[in-house]
């Protein structure tokens, strides 16, 4: 004997055939809807070097008083989100690229480039925790390990006395574009206004970064003179397809 009684089935409101064309419909209906995600065609991002330029940044005036990159924040805001990085960061690449459009205009470096390199060195300023205020300044600093020689680091003396990079043995690369203290002492520029060229700005760094490259490499629009830029940043194959590949990606509109 069952402890329990049996409980009286319930008869369902809806006659079986009905039931069964209903269920088949949501059951198609969900299908369909699984097959249309699956055969949404994806954003190819582009192979070969230079990476493509990106969305092209409004016209500004590079000199305007105070943080001229503000003037690219509805610019920024548009495609932040959809690539990943911050839009303090990403209006320092865009200015950056924008001073270098109109002071060197045969150079060419897109503000993709600048944000390859910056997502590889920092995560766009990000690296540990740090982040970026609204005038560029990341805080806390970002320093590199120190360039003592060991295995697969390069032997870079101290030279600046530890006064930029807090390390009185071995220079450390600084800030969100990770220079050390000698190629900042000759290249560093204040681009956010302030009147100081600080690496851990990201508006001074990603200026500055621009500057070196173009210099570097010249027109940085061709094959030759991309991949030379990026040899003098960091002399390895794996970082250069790195930040190409980044850099790729960003010039489509989507996240690496």
């Amino acid at each position: 004997m069952n402890r329990y009684p049996v409980r009286p089935t319930r008869r369902s409101r809806w006659p079986g055939p009905l039931f069964a064309l209903l269920a088949a419909t949501v059951v198609a209906v969900l299908a369909y809807g699984a097959c249309s995600r699956e055969q949404q065609p994806r954003i190819a991002i582009p192979e070969g070097i230079p990476p493509g330029p990106g969305a092209a940044t409004p016209p500004i005036d590079i000199n305007a008083p105070g943080r001229s990159a503000d003037q690219l924040h509805e610019w920024s805001a548009g495609l932040a989100d959809s690539i990943g990085v911050g839009n303090t960061a990403l209006e320092a690449y865009g200015y950056a690229s924008a001073v270098m459009a109109e002071t060197k205009p045969g150079c060419g470096i897109g503000w993709t480039t600048l944000a390859g390199i910056a997502s590889v060195e920092s995560r766009h300023g990000t690296h540990a925790g740090s982040t970026v205020g609204p005038t560029g300044q990341v805080t806390p600093e970002i320093r590199g390990i120190p360039l003592d020689g060991g295995p697969g680091v390069a032997e870079i003396p101290d030279s600046d006395g530890g006064a930029m990079d807090g390390d009185p043995v071995h220079d450390r690369a600084m800030g969100p574009l990770q220079f050390i203290p000698e190629t900042w002492k000759r290249w560093g520029v204040d681009a956010n206004g302030d009147g100081v060229a600080d690496a851990d700005n990201i508006d001074d760094s990603a200026l500055t970064a621009a500057r070196y490259l173009c210099e570097r490499g010249g027109d940085l629009t061709s094959p030759e003179g991309w991949q030379s830029a990026l040899m003098a940043y960091n002399l390895s194959g794996e970082y250069l397809t790195l930040v190409r590949d980044r850099a790729s990606a960003y010039s489509v509109g989507v996240r690496p």
